[in-house]
């Protein structure tokens, strides 16, 4: 594993992470515990440090999951990023909350079931600048920061080209920005991740495998069944996306080399991107993704050495 630093704050991540949208139930299966504990267990046995979660990734069972393993293990080490603003109803309903009261009660819903007494990185979630600019928000979260609860504040925009909110961070105190972006979607690289650079912010680049396409296992008029998020995309979009990964694969990756390991290094070459954090489903995807360390070769400008672990 290799890592990087995440912007000005002091932490170390391993430049694959963990999404864990999956263990809401929103990606065509449910999770049981131990499901979880092989999952994060095999990123730890691989030197993945970085975990990335949500409040809304089910009604914090996402957190749960995280939370009960992490209750049986060493805290300290992981590097556990969690988000706030929307409240899950069901599955694909979610209502936005950004008010500052309700998010302090949003961070302590996470923290209980987290089952930690911090969060790494509390990050605003893909909300609209109006809930962004409110100054009252910033200064409850800064008051969590000072009690202890949040080490360091970052922003996950909901659009990859929202210059706002990312040449904003270093007003707010946010030091990370969680943005789209993978070899299908790559406006980032115009304006946010200049800014980015500007400001020393880390970057965890989500969705690095475009929902899975870039895995390779899917071809043009694959469905999706209606527990998986990806049935509500548009079909059309869909397939041109699917055909678009097909000439990649021809075109651009090298014979013999696994695609999703591929995509997730062509991420990481990007000197703005501290670190990817696809999902996944089974160990297996977690060393698939872990593969992709292997062929990034050359030096990063956020490179550090590897973090002691017991």
């Amino acid at each position: 594993m290799k890592y990087r630093r995440l912007g000005k704050t002091e932490l170390n991540v391993s430049v694959v992470g963990i999404g864990t949208w999956q263990f809401g139930g929103e990606w065509g299966m449910d999770f049981s515990q131990d499901e979880a504990d092989a999952i994060l267990d095999k990123g730890a046995e691989l030197g993945i440090n970085l975990i990335d979660t949500a409040e809304c990734y089910g009604d914090h069972l996402s957190e749960q999951l995280i939370g009960g393993y992490l209750s049986r293990r060493r805290r300290e080490d992981w590097i556990v990023a969690t988000k706030f603003g929307h409240h899950f109803h069901e599955r694909f309903k979610r209502t936005d909350v950004y008010d500052a009261e309700d998010v302090v009660r949003q961070l302590d819903a996470s923290l209980k079931a987290l089952r930690t007494d911090y969060v790494d990185l509390y990050q605003f979630h893909s909300g609209p600048d109006a809930a962004f600019d409110n100054d009252d928000l910033w200064t409850a979260l800064d008051k969590q920061v000072q009690a202890g609860k949040i080490r360091h504040l970052g922003t996950s925009i909901g659009s990859n080209d929202n210059l706002h909110q990312t040449e904003a961070s270093t007003r707010v105190g946010s030091q990370a920005i969680q943005v789209v972006y993978n070899r299908l979607d790559r406006k980032p690289e115009e304006r946010v991740f200049p800014a980015c650079e500007a400001q020393d912010l880390g970057v965890l680049a989500r969705v690095p495998l475009a929902s899975g396409f870039l895995s390779g296992k899917y071809k043009p008029g694959t469905e999706f069944g209606a527990t998986d998020v990806r049935h509500r995309q548009d079909a059309e979009q869909v397939r041109r996306r699917l055909e678009e990964v097909e000439r990649i694969a021809a075109e651009e990756v090298p014979e013999g080399v696994d695609m999703a390991a591929w995509a997730l290094a062509w991420c990481l070459r990007h000197p703005a991107v501290t670190s990817v954090i696809p999902g996944c489903k089974n160990p297996q995807q977690v060393q698939s993704n872990a593969d992709a360390v292997a062929l990034v070769t050359e030096p990063h400008p956020q490179d550090v050495p590897a973090p002691a672990r017991a």
